[in-house]
């Protein structure tokens, strides 16, 4: 019987997933190369432009932060990381979302101060094959086939957030999949500049800084919210983790348990748990029994990388006591 903690492997489907996600962040970086430096050529000296440009550059960060923790989190754990590295993905989800909250805040007060102080940024002219043409068009061009990529990207790292379990992807598949909206304010600003509304420009990077910054609160919420053993959530925090219920439901069916309940905290792609058990007739089951319990609660699902199951008279709040119900009640 296996008695070791920090299970590392994936299995074959969710190891097929995270090579496609890696492959997926790879290319994502390649064509936010090719923005980057499309966007930096055209921008001029509109403040959209130069908000939806530095958001491109932000946009670095979660794939480097992903592909960065990927080569930490398979190390098996020791005695000084006794629960592994699964924790790396929390730790790049933190350090993108700071990134994101520092710029953001910075973007808000330079676009709000240039819209205070009435800046009318001009937008010239270039030549083309010795056509004279409006940079504007030229920005709004660039800004309408920059937009589509992402999207797509941030449609399918989403699917694979949700079949690894990686919060750090699903926040990376968030922010592509509203890049569009960036890119949408970008070409109204420009176009304001064109037809004489001096305001749409620094408008319209207000509205990107807003955007960015709501991005990073959100993301360092989640990430500090796990860092810190909340309860274990979906890889979208929008509800408790069902494997919660489900180890609590296989330990309570056990012959020899009256009462069960578990906290359960998120590693990263997998989740390790606290289950405890009130035995019945305050009999203490055999170490073997325990042992046989715990590995059935493992075989419930791959994300249970390990659980220490404990024998308790009766159940602590925070595992689902009866306190703890009676306060959910009353929620």
């Amino acid at each position: 019987m296996n008695t070791g903690f920090g299970r590392t492997e994936l299995p074959d489907q969710q190891e097929a997933a995270l090579r496609r996600a890696i492959r997926i962040q790879w290319i994502t970086i390649a064509v936010l190369a090719v923005s980057v430096t499309l966007v930096f050529l055209v921008m001029g000296n509109s403040q959209a432009m130069k908000a939806a440009w530095i958001e491109d550059m932000l946009s670095f960060a979660p794939p480097i932060a992903f592909l960065l923790a990927m080569k930490i989190i398979n190390r098996p754990p020791n005695r000084k990381y006794p629960y592994g590295y699964h924790r790396s993905t929390g730790i790049a989800h933190l350090v993108a979302a700071v990134a994101l909250c520092s710029m953001g805040t910075f973007l808000v007060i330079d676009s709000g101060a240039g819209l205070l102080k009435g800046e009318h940024p001009p937008i010239g002219s270039v030549q083309i094959l010795g056509q004279t043409i409006w940079l504007g068009w030229l920005m709004m061009a660039v800004m309408a086939a920059t937009a589509v990529p992402p999207v797509l990207l941030g449609r399918a790292k989403e699917k694979l957030a949700e079949q690894l379990h990686d919060k750090v992807l699903y926040a990376d598949a968030d922010m592509n999949k509203a890049d569009w909206m960036t890119a949408l304010g970008s070409i109204v600003g420009v176009a304001g500049i064109g037809i004489g509304l001096w305001w749409a420009d620094a408008a319209a990077a207000l509205f990107i800084a807003g955007g960015i910054l709501r991005d990073g609160y959100k993301n360092m919420r989640g990430s500090i919210s796990d860092l810190m053993d909340t309860r274990a959530t979906t890889y979208d925090d929008a509800e408790p983790h069902p494997l919660i219920e489900r180890i609590e439901d296989y330990l309570g069916q056990l012959e020899w348990v009256e009462e069960s309940g578990a906290r359960v905290r998120d590693q990263g792609h997998v989740l390790h748990a606290e289950a405890f058990v009130v035995p019945r007739d305050g009999n203490v089951p055999s170490v073997k029994v325990l042992e046989e319990a715990r590995d059935g609660c493992i075989d419930l699902h791959w994300m249970i990388q390990d659980i220490v199951l404990v024998p308790v008279s009766e159940l602590p709040e925070e595992a689902g006591g009866a306190s703890e119900r009676q306060s959910e009640r009353n929620l």
